[in-house]
């Protein structure tokens, strides 16, 4: 059983790899010789499978797994942590944002007896927009799924065996993998960490698959959005009587004739794009029951550079 296992999804990265795994192994030979690194190919189209071979080959300490197809970030995070032995977990991006640099300072300070300790990320390096829009996803979170969530962290992270064990009991269909870790209420800490500029290239996370993301854990991780749709009808009720009241009383006191066939139109349209819309808001959280319920596998792996039997993922 290694020490330490990394886990790192892989994404067009083939410019990437031979220098994430020399900086990897540099920094965690600082802490010890027992480690492993587990890369997960979501099939990008390039040459990064054959990095991940070439290196596999060379080094057995690393292990490489590869998608049947694109299956997401998320995802390949859940792959590794399904074949992960380490006693402790690192999560962290292959485009060396994450600086392996800095997985000594999140070691060491798990070892004060914390067993998830996040990366906070001082003065990113990412542009304005994504700053931005990653602001705007984690306050909306935090808001509908009544929980702090730190705009400053990402998936960089160290988790113990307990957290990999608790969170390979959740096999839900959608994956939001910081969300998972949260929910396990396990001892946490953060520390600072520099964050770097991207090795090559640019981020493959365009607005609608942020925007995509964001749907998707808000509806996974809450219930809020029903829940403030009940709250708006129930004002609307309130608002529609109270407003037929003052009519029916001002018609009784003063004779006054009912006026206004075009804002009675108007009101008529708002409502019904209100209906739908909530009707739109329960067939989705409809629609991702029934993912659930077909039992479908999260991933498939199409090929791997080393041998692994089917495994209860709580092992």
């Amino acid at each position: 059983m290694p020490l330490i296992s990394v886990v790192t999804p892989v994404y067009k990265a083939e410019g990437c790899l031979d220098e994430l795994y020399r900086r990897l192994v540099a920094a965690l030979g600082t802490i010890t010789r027992d480690f492993e690194i587990v890369m997960v190919e979501d099939c990008g189209g390039d040459h990064s499978w054959d990095i991940v071979k070439r290196l596999a080959a060379a080094d057995s300490r690393v292990k490489g797994l590869q998608f049947s197809r694109n299956f997401g970030q998320h995802y390949g995070i859940t792959a590794g942590l399904d074949v992960a032995e380490g006693d402790w977990v690192v999560v962290m991006d292959c485009d060396l944002q994450d600086r392996p640099e800095e997985i000594p300072a999140l070691y060491a300070k798990a070892l004060e007896g914390y067993d998830v300790v996040l990366a906070r990320r001082g003065g990113r390096t990412d542009g304005l927009g994504k700053r931005f829009t990653s602001w705007c996803f984690y306050r909306v979170l935090s808001w509908l799924a009544d929980t702090e969530y730190d705009s400053a962290t990402g998936n960089f992270r160290i988790i113990s065996r307990k957290v990999v064990l608790a969170c390979r009991q959740m096999r839900e269909q959608l994956r939001f993998f910081g969300g998972l870790v949260h929910w396990t209420g396990f001892p946490t800490a953060a520390i600072e960490v520099a964050h770097a500029e991207r090795h090559e290239g640019r981020s493959t996370y365009t607005f609608a698959k942020l925007w995509k993301l964001a749907m998707d854990t808000i509806i996974a991780y809450s219930d809020k959005p029903l829940r403030l749709a009940v709250r708006f009808g129930f004002a609307m009720s309130l608002l529609s009587f109270a407003a037929g009241l003052f009519i029916l009383v001002r018609a009784v006191l003063y004779g006054s004739p009912v006026v206004g066939w075009p804002s009675l139109f108007v009101s008529l349209y708002f409502i019904g794009g209100i209906i739908i819309s909530i009707l739109g808001m329960l067939g989705i959280y409809l629609g991702k029951t029934f993912d659930e319920a077909k039992k479908r596998p999260l991933y498939i792996v199409m090929n791997s550079t080393f041998t692994h039997a089917s495994r209860d993922p709580a092992r």
